[in-house]
């Protein structure tokens, strides 16, 4: 049987294999092909996973390995997507290129929901869907609704139990049931994984590519990255590693060394295509800090090392629309990680029914999807209130969990008299 497996990146990678390893599809007797997609925002200039020094540990589980960017070229991978007229070619086409004869016999995607992965199950037709997830959002609501053609052939979602209160809300509306990896066998293929020499730091910051997703601006993310640096120092730290987003670009390292050297502290900067979890088995830091990155999750879950958070209430301010699908990743860590502040202290977060209120969020965030978690949502909001920093008036009434505000007089007035004219 021929099973085909698309990845966009690293981390992906590295889950697939931890999955392949536990036994999760079958044993290797049949083609495994591999689709790599580089989804950056200029994919000439950003290394795809494949050409990672970590792809080595993997490689030897696929027999062939395909560049999705290459196959839709010139166009980009995350904006394209075939027209319903053009999917019987296309799909025939992409068949005879990778080979699948009559299609393969199973078909196993990241991010479903948007392209490329929703792209390429369009087109890999009649054959069961294993999806996974590489992240803190399998813990989310499905981002936009699934065709029936995908949806119903859709047979599990398997995911690292990276928040072990949580079970996964994506793919929950259309019954997909969640298979959780073991932790042991990802942590096995990261020993596999080659360590860069120059990796050194007693503490590490995680950066994003928030100001690349309009949530805060580029400058507004550096500062951020600075103030983490800055809390650091206030800490004691006096070596810290910065381990900058594969889609960031060079420009927030370039500033932080700056930073660094007017604060008289050793900064490393790791390779963009260095796992952060390779960061944390080699170094084993005394803290690692971030905005909402996965890896803070995985630093505490996978290897036991302690995690702050700084900028949550930044992005949860500023993030749109409510159903946006960071969402539920930064309120999962804004209420489960410590707060960093600029001075170096480090706060505990207050003590919350983790589970209800992603649930509740989740619920506000596609409520017609998911009408089965409504009472939990308006218990939560009964027993805690409205907490600002995870709900928005309008989107609690909106979705009928509380009632809507009452409008200005003035708009009122100005209503009256156009019905009366």
């Amino acid at each position: 049987m021929t099973q085909v497996f698309y990845s966009s990146t690293l981390f992906g990678a590295t889950t697939l294999a931890a999955a392949m390893d536990a036994g999760r599809f079958g044993p290797h007797d049949g083609r495994r092909v591999l689709l790599v997609s580089n989804n950056a925002a200029i994919p000439e200039i950003t290394p795809s996973l494949d050409e990672a020094p970590g792809f080595s540990a993997l490689r030897p589980r696929f027999d062939e390995v395909w560049s999705w960017n290459e196959i839709v070229a010139p166009l980009h991978p995350s904006d394209w997507k075939a027209r319903v007229i053009e999917v019987p070619m296309l799909s025939r086409l992409l068949r005879s290129h990778l080979s699948l004869g009559d299609g393969p016999g199973e078909l196993i995607v990241e991010s479903i929901a948007v392209p490329p992965a929703r792209t390429v199950a369009g087109l890999i037709r009649d054959c069961p869907i294993t999806v996974y997830s590489d992240g803190l959002m399998s813990y989310g609501p499905t981002r936009d609704p699934l065709p029936l053609e995908i949806s119903g052939r859709i047979t599990r979602l398997l995911h690292l139990d990276l928040v072990p209160e949580l079970t996964p809300l994506l793919l929950r509306e259309v019954g997909v049931a969640p298979d959780p990896l073991p932790d042991a066998a990802f942590q096995a293929v990261l020993d596999d994984f080659p360590v860069p020499d120059d990796l050194w730091g007693e503490a590490v910051i995680l950066g994003q590519y928030l100001s690349a997703l309009d949530i805060v601006t580029p400058q507004e993310e550096m500062d951020l990255h600075a103030a983490m640096l800055r809390a650091l120092v206030a800490r004691g730290h006096r070596s810290v590693l910065f381990k900058p987003h594969p889609a960031a670009g060079r420009g927030h390292a370039r500033h932080l060394r700056g930073v660094a050297a007017e604060l008289g502290v050793e900064l490393s900067v790791a390779g963009e295509t260095v796992p952060a979890e390779v960061c944390f088995q080699a170094l084993r830091p005394k803290l690692v800090v971030g905005c909402f990155s996965t890896a803070l999750m995985t630093a505490r879950r996978l290897f036991g090392l302690p995690v702050a958070t700084m900028g949550c209430d930044i992005v949860l301010e500023r993030l749109t629309p409510y159903e946006n699908s960071n969402r539920v990743p930064v309120t999962i860590v804004d209420a489960a990680v410590p707060r960093l502040a600029p001075d170096g202290t480090i706060t505990e977060p207050h003590a919350v029914d983790l589970p209800a209120l992603v649930e509740a969020v989740g619920f506000c965030m596609q409520s017609q999807y998911y009408p089965d978690l409504r009472e939990v949502a308006a218990r939560y909001i009964e027993t805690h209130g409205a907490q600002a920093r995870y709900f928005k008036n309008r989107r609690l009434a909106s979705v009928g969990l509380v009632k809507p505000a009452p409008a200005p007089k003035s708009a009122l007035g100005r209503l009256r008299r156009a019905l009366t004219r």
